[in-house]
């Protein structure tokens, strides 16, 4: 009885065993067009290729201060071709990918996740249907962006379509495309260049983000 009443002391001093890490989450920020590739003309008299470029680094700040780890395809005036940054979100093994444009058609933000049909898993995938095999955590992410960008008051359209960059790429990836918002009358509500509008989307999508990596840190611990 005494030797159990010692034993059971000493374990309940016991310091107790260290919390696991938290697993690694990083996220691509692909900044749409750059150098030559201009991207669209937008009616703010902006290019396209330097509104996507500047929405990343303000996301880019937002995730670093919720302590998400970001990498990004571009963070200049640079031509990037399709496939570097496929590659570029691939070696970082990414859990999410956003890649940014901008559009003057339609109102809010529109979300898009690649058209392709989902596959198992390959030990070697196709390059231009990697994607297959992360459609359905994709469209997952698209639905966590979607949630978040509603509760901001934002317009937000859905679809699928053919996304050659991110057809490639083996993570959760979705083609965020800003527009200006517009009202019932279709006049522009919120412009393009307008700092509090930029704001409200880039603070959406950082929330989104962060609900994303609690849901994989949760799935990761809930695994036996």
């Amino acid at each position: 009885m005494l030797v159990f009443l010692w034993v059971a002391t000493v374990a309940a001093q016991s310091p107790p065993a260290p919390a696991p890490p938290p697993a690694r989450f990083v996220v691509v920020l692909d900044a749409a067009h750059g150098g030559d590739d201009t991207g669209a003309h937008l009616s703010t008299g902006q290019l396209e290729k330097a509104f996507t470029l500047a929405f990343g680094v303000r996301l880019r700040s937002l995730l670093g201060a919720r302590g998400i780890q970001v990498v990004t395809t571009r963070e200049s005036d640079a031509s990037v071709d399709l496939n570097r940054r496929a590659e570029i979100a691939n070696h970082a093994n990414a859990q999410a990918c956003l890649t940014l444009h901008a559009s003057d058609t339609g109102t809010g933000v529109h979300l898009f996740a690649s058209s392709l049909a989902p596959a198992e898993p390959a030990r070697f995938a196709a390059w231009k249907t990697a994607q297959s095999a992360f459609v359905n955590r994709s469209l997952a992410l698209a639905g966590v962006l979607n949630s978040a960008l509603l509760h901001a008051g934002l317009n937000v359209t859905l679809g699928r379509t053919e996304l050659p960059g991110i057809d490639s790429m083996t993570c959760p990836a979705v083609a965020v495309e800003i527009a200006p918002e517009r009202g019932p009358d279709h006049k522009i509500t919120s412009a393009l260049d307008d700092p509090a509008y930029q704001a409200r989307v880039a603070e959406a999508l950082a929330a989104a983000l962060l609900e994303w990596r609690t849901d994989a840190v949760r799935t990761e611990a809930a695994r036996p």
